[in-house]
């Protein structure tokens, strides 16, 4: 969540779907005690570009998505229900 002030005071407001898709990839890489070099290449990416997917420095196209998720472990609908939340 992101923090932003105002006249009547602090409102919250989410982070960028690109940020949140992201960080639930983060956290399914980390649990799997992977590292982006050890991840990125079993996905057919570069360390540099999975890296702005976790930082939500790039848009997912939706079969990168499903190459992401199947590595992991994990369905899409699974990540794109966390990202959500």
């Amino acid at each position: 969540m992101v923090l932003q002030y105002s006249l009547y005071g602090i409102r919250m407001r989410r982070a960028p779907f690109p940020k949140r898709i992201g960080r639930a990839l983060q956290r399914r890489r980390k649990a799997l005690g992977l590292s982006q070099e050890e991840f990125a290449p079993q996905v057919k990416m570069h360390r540099v570009q999975y890296g702005k997917v976790e930082r939500g420095q790039t848009r997912v196209r939706v079969d990168t998505l499903e190459r992401l998720c199947t590595a992991l472990g994990a369905r899409p609908w699974e990540v794109l229900q966390e990202a959500d939340v």
